[in-house]
């Protein structure tokens, strides 16, 4: 990447974001970090002329695509933004600094969702799998990734990291983890009645910590120039864990007893019994593998979850 352009960050006011940028500032002392949504820096990733003035006004070394609608269910009700902000808003910003700052590294966050279908395989999915979205947000999300990726080829310097499901302190209950976590709680701090209201509990998902996963994409940058443009690396912890076993995880952690109530409204119409990854290639190219226990990663989301409850 340049090394003395600043690093701009879109989606800076997100959760993963929250996570990164600490590591980005201890990582890359003295860089500039301009991130886009907090403080005065404002911007619509969906207005394309909005996105160009800023990419001409910073000229950044490096940026990290992080702004989306990123929550499926979401993008399920809202198809029009999911498509604006995921697709239209990648290109916008990949054009712009096709244009503006040609020796930007871009670092894309895709998702592991895009490979859809292909986990019907039933084994870890490394990068050559086919896309093959499931639902609305996997197909904005294969879109940009397919679309930027062609743009690799008309001398855009992107990497495309595909992060299969993290989670952590303070991600929105849009997500089953906290989503659990959050009703525990609340259990536990006699504000709702002792009945978890879950979606399926028999699939089983590829989980990260997204400290692990903010340490990834920190070590793909610093290794950006040694990173053959258009690059795809999948973020993966290789272990699958049934989501009914990360509820009585959690249970027994709080030592909470509660009924389970399933929900129609929190079922996929489609789903996959087993979504797992494989990154052997992030290893060997950055040297990136996660590090965070899965059972810190539950304490520390019940104890984040605990003080948004003013339970300690």
């Amino acid at each position: 990447m340049a090394e003395h352009g600043p690093i701009l960050v879109t989606g800076a006011s997100g959760f993963v974001a929250g996570h990164l940028i600490p590591r980005l500032a201890a990582r890359f002392p003295g860089r500039e970090l301009v991130l886009c949504g907090l403080g005065e820096v404002m911007l619509d990733i969906a207005d394309a002329a909005a996105v160009d003035a800023l990419v001409s006004r910073v000229r950044p070394g490096a940026c990290i695509h992080l702004a989306a609608i990123s929550a499926v269910p979401v993008a399920r009700r809202e198809p029009d933004l999911a498509w604006q902000v995921n697709l239209h808003g990648s290109l916008a910003l990949g054009r712009a600094i096709r244009a503006h700052a040609p020796d930007c590294a871009l670092l894309y966050i895709s998702s592991a969702e895009i490979y859809g279908h292909s986990f019907k395989s039933g084994t870890p999915l490394d990068e050559h799998a086919a896309a093959a979205p499931m639902n609305t947000y996997a197909a904005t999300k294969a879109a940009a990734d397919l679309a930027l990726g062609a743009m690799a080829g008309e001398g855009l310097r992107v990497i495309r990291l595909r992060p299969f499901n993290h989670t952590g302190p303070g991600q929105s209950a849009d997500f089953v983890v906290p989503a659990f976590a959050r009703q525990i709680v609340r259990i536990e701090a006699g504000l709702q009645p002792p009945e978890l209201n879950v979606g399926a509990l028999d699939p089983q998902r590829d989980f990260l910590d997204v400290r692990d996963v903010c340490d990834a994409y920190v070590a793909c940058l610093a290794a950006a120039d040694s990173l053959a443009p258009g690059s795809i690396f999948n973020i993966a912890s290789g272990v699958p864990r049934r989501i009914g076993d990360i509820l009585e995880a959690l249970l027994a952690l709080a030592g909470v007893q509660a009924a389970i109530a399933p929900s129609a409204t929190l079922l996929r119409p489609s789903e996959i019994p087993i979504a797992c990854g494989n990154a052997a290639r992030a290893y060997e190219a950055f040297g990136w593998q996660p590090r965070i226990s899965f059972a810190e990663t539950l304490r520390d989301i019940l104890l984040a979850c605990r003080k948004e409850c003013g339970a300690v």
